[in-house]
């Protein structure tokens, strides 16, 4: 699956792909077509960087 690492992460901090397509700059759609192919490697660091600031996020406000 491509961007299994990804899909992965986001599932276990509980971060919906539509939080991280905001934050990518486009929206729920158009971010769940660009999973289907491989992301390159600052796609994918830009993406899981996201899924960090959100749970970062998270903590603060908790």
């Amino acid at each position: 699956m491509c961007n299994a690492e990804l899909r992965a992460r986001a599932r276990e901090r509980s971060v919906h792909l539509w939080e991280i397509a905001a934050r990518f700059g486009c929206n729920d759609g158009n971010f769940s077509r660009k999973l289907r192919r491989e992301f390159s490697d600052v796609e994918r660091e830009r993406a899981l960087s996201i899924i960090d600031e959100i749970c970062k996020e998270r903590e603060e406000k908790a």
